[in-house]
Parts: C-alpha cells; structure tokens; sequence
C-alpha cells in the first residue's frame, strides 16, 4: 500500500503540473501578461513558440525512452531522470508565469528569447520525468492484477492532482493577487499567477520525491531480457509494435478533442456564462466523479475488458457534448454535462495505459528484446503532442472569438461564438467517433492475449537461457500473431 500511496503522490503532483502548463497557462497569457489592443502579436508570438518548441521536441521523446532505458545507476534507471527533470520543470514553470522583471514591456524581444530558451529547458526535462514516470510501470510488476492496481492508483493520484488544480485555481491566485499585490476581492493579478505557480511547482517535485523513495524495480528473467537500444533503433522499436501503433493513434484522436475541450472551458465560464467564479465547482465535480470512475476500473476491467471500457467510454462522453450544446448559458446543464464528459475520461485513459503497458511485452516478443520506456514513452508524447496543438488552437480561438483581456460576454460577437463552438464542440465529437473505431476495429491486445504472451516468453526465455535477440527472433512473427483472442 506505501508503494501504491507513493506512486499515486507522484501522479498528484505530475499531472497538476501537467495541466497547469498545457490548460491554464494560454489563459494566463491572453488575461494577464498581454491585454492591450496592440498585444495580439505578442500572443501570437507565443503561441508559436510553445507549438514549434513542443512539436519539435516531441520527435525526441522515443529518444529520451532510448536513454532511459540505457541508463544504470545503484538508484535505478528511472529516479534519477524523474527527481532531476521535476526539479527543472518545476523551475521554468515558476519563470514562464511570470514577466521576467517587466521585459514584456520594456524589451518584448528578450523577452521572447528568454522565455524560448526557458521553455525549451521546461518542455524537455518534463519529458524525461514523465516518460521515466509512467515507464516504471511494466517495471513495479510483472503480474497484470498488481499493474492495475499500480495503474489505478496512479489514475487516483493524477485525477485529484489534475481536477484539484482547477478547484484551487480561482481561489489561490485571487488570495496571491490580495497577498502580494494588494488586489481588492475577486481581482486577479500577475503576481497572483505566479503565487499559483509556485504551489504547483513545489507538489510535482514533492510528489516525485515520494515515488523515488517508496518504490523499487523489479528484477527478473524477463525484465533483464533487454539490450543497449541505438538512436535509430528506438524509432525501429516502435514502428515493429502494431499494436502499439494502432493504439496510440487511437487515443491520440481522444486525447487531442478533449484537451481542446478542457482548454476552452475556463474562456465558456468567463466569457460566455460571464461566471469565472463558478469555474471551481468544475474541480469539485470532476474530483467527485474522478474518484468514483477511477475506483471502479479494475472491476469493470474484469467484467467487459478494455475495448468495451474505451468504446463505451466514448459513447457517453458524446451524450455530455451534445448536452453541452444545448446548455447554452445555462450554468446547470453545462455543469451536468461536464460531468458526463469527465466521467469516462479516467477510465478510457487507464484502459489506454494498461494496453500500452502490456504492448511491452508483445513488442519484445516479436522483436527479442525489451524497451520498456521506449515503448512507453509513446503515451506521454501523444499527450504532449495533443497539448501542444492545443495551445495553438486555444491561443487562435480566443483572439478570434475576441476572448481576451477584459472582455464580457456581451462584447462577444455571433461570428466568436460559432468558431468557439466549433473547436469546443463539433471538432472534438468528430474526433472522439473515429478514435472509437479505430480502438474498436484494429486493437487487439486484451488482457487473456497479454497473459499467453508473458507465459510464451518465460518458456522461451526458460528454454533459451536469456540468449541473444536473433535466437529468440526465431519465427517471432508465427508466435506473436499464434496467440489467439478470446476475450
């Protein structure tokens, strides 16, 4: 339980972090840090720079797997990449929410150079915490009912981490903004937002100290069936896994429309139900139901599998759009619908995990090696690539919609409304029909196919002595598609 405790605390604070920088942040841009009539280059500006700087980076992330899982050390081969890459993530979070001592208005330019190379260091060591993090996975067990208990209390955590934050939000930078800038009530300021940022940099660290102390590596047959994997090699890993593939588009459709989504909530509580205040009974809903869908994963799992978890998922998250599309400016319905929106989400995402986790050891069986963080590293990149996209799409929206500064609901135009509507709603929906097709027709990794695998490579591995990856390759292609489906 200390274990399962400690890796959840980890998940806490890394998902608060996450969230804070792939949601909140364009919010903190357009509201606070450029507000005037002739600042809309400057957020464009920005907006370009976190796009290009986290696509780019986004190609290394198989490599950072790649050297993850080369690294050895008496600390292991994951805690000393997710301890260093929290505590500068952390740091540059602080930097980013603030305006590096006034130099967006005396010297926009240094600005902008300092927070590209600012965000370059932030976006990268993120990386290696986040794929070294959910990469101790297949590591922690090897046993699938003990991965999802690890799984799902990791859900637990980054559910409370990513809902508490929105809860927390309003709240701590309007108590920052009175503290530091002497604001009246309700008024938020920069200084507010850097109050904000402060407390979630100091959780993603905490909670990765957490999960360095509390838990250990397994060591075993097949966990020690693994070789020094090449820069090009790693791109090779990946592409030889279908499954890995064939899952990571389909939750890359999902991930990407409701990213856009959540993103664009904040801009529909203040600009179109003109209630930034009531955004907080968004956190408490969704932490609500996030507890209660999480819990119910692993008996679900046991009951209709995961492809009926991730479908079923998606059909009621539809239902929550089409709700919303009817909800208008009506606070109720919208907070009814979000609440069907948000529900499923825990759950299609641990089901995503969990196939991902178990494509470990389909890719080492058809290749003859394991890569463990490689083959991981494949979720984290879909989430960044999906957030960064994001942050394009929300920064274009809201100088669009004309959703800037301080703008009220009544300033905002029919035209605003219908482009707001269509990322917010009827982009995401068309998205989220194909994603469930895709995970429905072409994935079919379940768990019972999962268990037959691990028992083949412990047979050959028992057979072969460990041997080399071109012994154990033999007729790999026979085994690996041999293992019938009968879930």
């Amino acid at each position: 339980m200390k274990k399962y405790i400690s890796y959840a605390l980890g998940a806490f604070g890394h998902d608060a972090f996450y969230n804070t920088l792939s949601i909140y942040f364009m919010m903190f841009v357009t509201s606070q840090l450029f507000t005037n009539a002739g600042d809309a280059k400057m957020v464009g500006f920005v907006t370009t720079l976190i796009v290009v700087i986290r696509v780019g980076e986004i190609m290394f992330d198989p490599i950072i797997g790649g050297v993850v899982d080369n690294t050895n050390t008496r600390w292991g081969k994951f805690k000393p990449w997710l301890l260093g890459g929290s505590l500068v993530a952390s740091a540059g979070l602080i930097m980013i929410f603030s305006d590096y001592f006034g130099l967006t208005t005396s010297n926009p330019m240094l600005y902008l150079i300092l927070f590209g190379i600012t965000f370059v260091l932030l976006d990268g060591s993120y990386s290696f915490a986040d794929i070294s993090f959910w990469s101790m996975l297949p590591a922690l067990s090897m046993k699938a009912d003990e991965r999802t208990k690890f799984g799902t209390f990791a859900r637990f955590g980054s559910t409370l981490g990513a809902q508490g934050v929105i809860i927390i939000i309003t709240p701590a930078i309007m108590l920052f903004s009175q503290i530091f800038s002497g604001a009246k009530s309700g008024q938020q300021t920069q200084a507010g937002w850097l109050g904000y940022a402060i407390v979630v940099a100091v959780l993603c660290v905490g909670g990765a100290m957490m999960t360095c102390l509390n838990t250990n590596e397994q060591h075993n047959k097949i966990r020690n069936n693994t070789k020094h994997t090449g820069v090009l090699e790693v791109f090779k890993v990946i592409a030889r896994n279908d499954q890995l593939l064939w899952i990571a588009l389909a939750y890359f459709l999902f991930a990407f429309s409701y990213v856009v989504n959540n993103s664009l909530l904040m801009y529909y509580f203040r600009y179109r139900l003109g209630n930034a205040g009531a955004y907080t009974w968004v956190g408490v809903i969704t932490c609500i139901l996030g507890v209660i869908s999480v819990a119910s994963f692993p008996a679900l799992e046991a009951l209709v599998h995961r492809k009926a978890i991730f479908c079923g998922g998606i059909g009621v998250m539809l239902l929550g759009y089409i709700l919303f599309l009817f909800a208008g400016t009506n606070l109720l319905l919208a907070l009814v619908a979000i609440g069907l929106l948000f529900f499923p989400y825990p759950l299609i995402f641990l089901a995503t995990l969990m196939a991902i986790t178990d494509s470990v050891e389909y890719g080492q069986l058809k290749s003859g090696h394991r890569n463990e963080s490689v083959t991981l590293s494949v979720r984290p990149l879909i989430d960044k690539l999906s957030g960064a996209i994001s942050n394009g799409v929300v920064g274009i929206v809201a100088v669009a919609a004309g959703m800037t500064g301080d703008a009220k609901p009544s300033d905002i135009s029919a035209s605003g409304v219908f482009h707001f509507n269509m990322f917010m709603f009827y982009i995401p929906m068309v998205l989220l029909v194909v994603s469930a097709l895709l995970f429905f027709t072409k994935v079919q990794l379940s768990e019972k196919k999962h268990a037959q695998i691990v028992e083949k490579l412990e047979t050959k591995l028992d057979d072969n002595g460990n041997t080399e990856a071109s012994t154990v390759t033999t007729d790999v292609n026979t085994d690996a598609n041999a293992v019938p489906d009968h879930s």
